[in-house]
């Protein structure tokens, strides 16, 4: 280990690291953020490092452990009776043919089972007879978790069609292995009805299945149309272990689902099966995973070992990911509700001069992510590309094959309101600052009557993109304009009948009266916060008098960084702003600060944070003494952390202020501070 230089030690480490997050997004946390294809390459980078440098491996290496944990929350964990292991991928048919020429060398009679690979979440069903009818009931699910402890799963189990409960065989005992999958139908109808809802949708198949399959509600999991396919007899009479095909028929003529397996016997037989298989990806009703060549012997399995993460006797062939090369049509820009503008590529396959045909699908369309990307790639009309599916879901542009004349660059205006764009520092976002900007109306609306701003109740999202729709709200000063075209609203039913329409229009006028920190944390400045907004109303009368301060004015005030203080001097001297804001004045809303006569700046300069159970304070009633007595709040411990007021059950922020050394102090020791 000495010997090998620092910057590969480093890479190695780097490289591990990140396949260790991806493999947690992945078999965790059901949300990957890169393709298999992409994984795989990566896994490969450190199959080879550790070929050229085994002093690295370690026993908790991607390559020695599976991905997955078991989790607490979504079950009972339990012990497999036998390992749930992976099995060891391959990528090239020549590494198909070295394996296959192993294993006849050994066993020169041997057959192969060639079977689909779904991408799916593997899972064990354990069969016991019963007695009252000699038949093999199902009395435990289990998840694959990290190959040796799983979850619990048996009553989502139980509610999935494909699960055999009972199964009529003559045996004490069967343990199964399968792949629990959804189905493409079963995909897109979550995704339309969460979108019919306005909810989040689902990444991909494989994600939608794992996070249903572990869903507390046996109800939402029969709800979402689980299917499976056994693909393995795990445990069981020899009847059904000495051929793995055989095993499989028999299982097959029972009744159960298994997988489509092909037996073979010769390389070209192997070979031939793989491209069989490859051949339907266009035609299933599923996402395929690869193929999966076993040894149909399952005695002479251990023969033939891959370490202790993998399957003895498998191997996995990886298919390579379906491209097309396209033509860039049209760029389409929009802005979307933050103000951040999208780009998307609109384009042809090349060779047939109609959508791509990718995983069975018809593509004509994907995202551009930003202006750095698109030079980055030398997008532009004309320009050549491959195209590939990404986890054989997401539209992907994967290389420029013949650069355009032009490389597309962004626009300086908003394409929507006319205003000029901005890039963020230090990031690749080109966003519209334009509150008023109908591309982002309802989002600055939203924010506005947040909790935070001016807490209107029962004006939410949802309302706020129908009242927007409709022509009725322009900016948030039409909220206070509600009112003129109540009984239009109680008509149209829009807000509900008279009783709702009456009691959000009292939220609203309430509303008038808030203090002036709301209205201004509501206007939605860029880096204004609620506790910015705060200190800067600490030095004016009326929210008004901001449109007279330069940038040094606003640089003058505690915590206003230039950022910040631009930010603001360009808002009051927008005059649509001041327009905006002069209606509201009119409106009635209440500008002028409200100063506190028992306010302090004993606590001026300091960064607390609150937590645990206090004694008689509220955690929110600490932090507004915090601020009223100068003091700013927070809510999480770092090294600008000044004291840490904690109660009981305090835990890990705590814990941390502790290894800090930043001083904590009890409700007592506070009370003392602020009121000597």
């Amino acid at each position: 280990m000495a010997n090998i230089d620092e910057n590969i030690k480093k890479e190695y480490e780097e490289l591990t690291k990140t396949l260790k997050h991806h493999m947690d997004l992945y078999y965790n946390q059901d949300s990957p953020e890169i393709s298999d294809y992409e994984y795989d390459q990566l896994m490969l980078k450190l199959k080879k490092f550790e070929q050229d440098y085994p002093e690295l491996k370690t026993n908790d290496s991607p390559t020695q452990i599976i991905g997955g944990t078991a989790k607490r929350e979504a079950g009972v964990k339990i012990t497999h009776n036998k390992p749930m292991l992976s099995i060891e991928d391959v990528f090239t048919k020549d590494e198909v043919k070295e394996w296959v020429k192993k294993v006849h060398l050994l066993h020169p009679q041997a057959g192969f089972s060639v079977e689909i690979k779904i991408d799916g979440l593997s899972m064990t069903l354990r069969y016991m007879k019963d007695p009252s009818d000699n038949k093999l009931h199902l009395t435990v699910a289990e998840t694959r978790g990290d190959g040796l402890i799983g979850e619990d799963v048996t009553a989502n189990a139980l509610v999935i069609p494909d699960v055999k409960k009972i199964i009529d065989l003559p045996y004490d005992y069967l343990e199964l292995r399968g792949e629990v999958y959804m189905s493409h139908e079963a995909f897109e109808s979550y995704n339309e009805e969460q979108e019919r809802l306005g909810k989040k949708i689902a990444a991909n198949p494989r994600n939608l299945a794992a996070g249903t399959l572990r869903q507390l509600d046996p109800e939402v999991t029969k709800s979402r149309g689980l299917k499976m396919f056994i693909f393995n007899i795990q445990d069981g009479p020899e009847e059904l272990l000495s051929s793995h095909c055989g095993g499989l028929d028999i299982l097959a003529k029972a009744g159960v689902p298994v997988v489509r397996h092909i037996h073979c016997t010769s390389e070209d037989e192997i070979l031939f099966a793989i491209d069989e298989i490859g051949n339907l990806r266009d035609s299933l009703d599923f996402d395929l995973d690869g193929a999966v060549v076993k040894l149909d012997n399952t005695a002479w399995r251990n023969d033939f070992p891959s370490g202790s993460k993998y399957s003895s006797g498998h191997i996995a062939y990886k298919y390579p990911p379906e491209e097309r090369v396209i033509v860039m049509d049209e760029i389409i820009v929009d802005v979307g509700r933050t103000g951040k503008l999208t780009f998307t590529g609109s384009f042809h396959d090349k060779e047939t001069g109609k959508a791509a045909r990718l995983c069975g699908t018809s593509v004509s369309r994907a995202t551009l992510h930003n202006q750095d990307y698109i030079t980055e790639m030398q997008i532009g009309i004309g320009g050549e590309y491959k195209l590939f599916k990404s986890g054989e879901i997401i539209p992907k542009l994967n290389g420029c094959v013949k650069a355009p004349e032009i490389v597309y660059k962004a626009p300086t205006i908003c394409p929507v309101c006319g205003s000029a764009l901005i890039r963020e520092e230090d990031t690749a976002d080109i966003r519209c600052i334009n509150p008023t900007c109908p591309a982002q109306v309802s989002r600055t609306i939203s924010y506005f009557t947040g909790r935070d701003a001016m807490n209107i109740m029962g004006l939410g999202e949802t309302l706020i993109d129908a009242l927007c729709k409709e022509g009725y709200l322009h900016s948030y000063a039409d909220i206070y304009h509600l009112s003129e075209h109540k009984d239009e609203l109680i008509e149209k039913g829009i807000i509900g009948k008279v009783k709702n329409t009456e009691k959000l229009l009292a939220e609203i006028e309430k509303s008038k009266s808030n203090d002036p920190v709301r209205l201004l944390t509501g206007l939605a400045i860029r880096n204004v916060g609620k506790s910015t907004a705060r200190e800067i109303m600490k030095h004016v009368d009326n929210l008004m008098e901001l449109a007279k301060i330069s940038v040094d004015g606003f640089l003058q005030m505690p915590d206003i960084g230039e950022t910040t203080a631009n930010d603001l001097y360009e808002f009051f001297h927008d005059e649509k702003n001041l327009l905006i804001l002069d209606d509201m004045k009119n409106s009635g809303l209440n500008m002028n600060a409200v100063k506190d006569e028992n306010a302090s700046d004993k606590l001026a300069g300091m960064t607390i944070v609150v937590t645990g159970t206090l004694p008689t304070l509220g955690r929110k009633e600490a932090e507004e003494l915090i601020v009223k007595n100068g003091g700013k709040a927070s809510g999480s411990v770092s090294k600008k952390t000044s004291l840490v007021l904690a109660g009981e059950a305090a835990g890990s922020k705590l814990t941390k202020a502790q290894e800090l050394g930043i001083k904590v102090i009890t409700e007592q020791e506070f009370l003392e501070i602020i009121n000597n």
